[in-house]
């Protein structure tokens, strides 16, 4: 949800978080548990670009364009 807020694709996440291609496949494919320090270094990728994690009522993303 949130690459595709992005507009990202999976090679694209894969480079700018500094992690395989294969890990982010897999983590979306429900293949593999991910790691926690891989899944924070994916999650601050996401954050820098202006994502937010929301948890409220509505579980989600939400993009903050930058200016």
């Amino acid at each position: 949800m949130a690459r595709a807020a992005l507009g990202w694709g999976v090679r694209d996440l894969a480079k700018k978080a500094g992690v395989s291609v294969t890990t982010i496949t897999r983590f979306e494919t429900e293949q593999s548990e991910p790691i926690r320090a891989t899944l924070t270094v994916v999650q601050q990728t996401f954050e820098a670009a202006g994502i937010e994690f929301t948890n409220g009522d509505v579980p989600g993303v939400r993009v903050h364009r930058r200016k």
